[in-house]
């Protein structure tokens, strides 16, 4: 597991107030790294999910050396309310994710997720169901461009999407990344990201229905969270940081008042305490030693009472 680094581990553990007896669930598993951090930080037990069977595989060394103590299941972290219920747990003292693709599936040019090297374009967290080529040499110029546009925020999505129907059929990871480089031109060479990044995102966000699973995975999260239970979560681009930040504030103390239009109508019970009023983010010493921590927001929440 050395290959993986979790992002703001001190601050992830800050968050989530560990306490001895107490449960926590690691609803994006990936390297274990925010799990053996947790089971080391204090005596409790912690559920680890992760739609990707070869991170379940490789964790088996971990649990092995935390026996009674680390759980593994494989499943979504959309459904971890119910995944919790089925090892017995009625609830749990903490949820932390840590979104996007782990430092595995990206360092494995087989898994598709990255153009550093040439691998085939699958993009699948859970190596089920379509694949980036799939999408890629099927869906309509429309369609395309709509995904690429929604998900990778890419201004030129239209432009990309006309491309990429044009030269079909795509297999390759640096394939498309060169036809992508190409259509945009010198002037996206010379930013800082590679032209392709926003592309190669939103169809990897496509693929594994990262947003849907983001929204549903805070719900089941709020269902099993104890109260003072401490909820967590790392993101790494606006469209997820956008979800968790309305969530939390739709449901937390700060929540608005009735509208103007119905001032009698009940405000809704807050479900959650904001800890902070902005994201905190890695330090500068965190992102020299790990670049991809550059990207990354942390946002957490107390659980208050039902």
């Amino acid at each position: 597991m050395s290959g993986h680094v979790p992002v703001m581990l001190a601050e992830v553990l800050e968050a989530l107030n560990l306490r001895d007896g107490g449960h926590y669930v690691d609803g994006t598993f990936g390297g274990g790294g925010y799990a053996r951090a947790i089971l080391e930080a204090c005596d409790c037990r912690v559920l680890g999910i992760d739609r990707d069977p070869q991170a379940i595989a490789r964790g088996k060394a971990l649990a092995a050396l935390y026996p009674g103590r680390l759980t593994l299941v494989h499943g979504t972290f959309s459904q971890l309310d119910r995944l919790l219920g089925a090892t017995g747990e009625s609830g749990t003292n903490g949820v932390v994710l840590d979104l996007g693709v782990s430092s595995f599936q990206f360092d494995e040019p087989e898994r598709g997720f990255s153009f550093r090297v040439d691998g085939p374009l699958d993009m699948r967290m859970s190596a089920e169901g379509a694949s980036a080529a799939d999408i890629v040499n099927t869906a309509d110029e429309k369609t395309l461009a709509g995904i690429i546009s929604r998900y990778g925020e890419e201004h030129q999505a239209r432009r990309v999407a006309r491309a990429i129907v044009a030269a079909r059929p795509i297999s390759g990871t640096l394939e498309l990344a060169e036809l992508v480089s190409k259509v945009l031109g010198p002037a996206a060479a010379r930013q800082p990201i590679h032209p392709a990044t926003r592309t190669f995102q939103a169809l990897r966000v496509h693929v594994n229905d990262e947003l849907g699973e983001l929204e549903r995975g805070l719900e089941a999260a709020t269902r099993v969270l104890k109260p003072e239970g401490r909820l967590a979560v790392v993101s790494f681009h606006s469209l997820e940081d956008r979800i968790v930040k309305q969530f939390l504030s739709g449901r937390g103390t700060a929540a608005p008042r009735a509208s103007r239009h119905a001032p009698d109508a009940p405000r809704p019970k807050a479900l959650y305490r904001p800890l902070g009023s902005r994201p905190r983010l890695p330090s500068e010493s965190e992102i020299a030693a790990n670049p991809r921590a550059r990207s990354a927001k942390l946002r957490a929440a107390e659980r208050l009472a039902a």
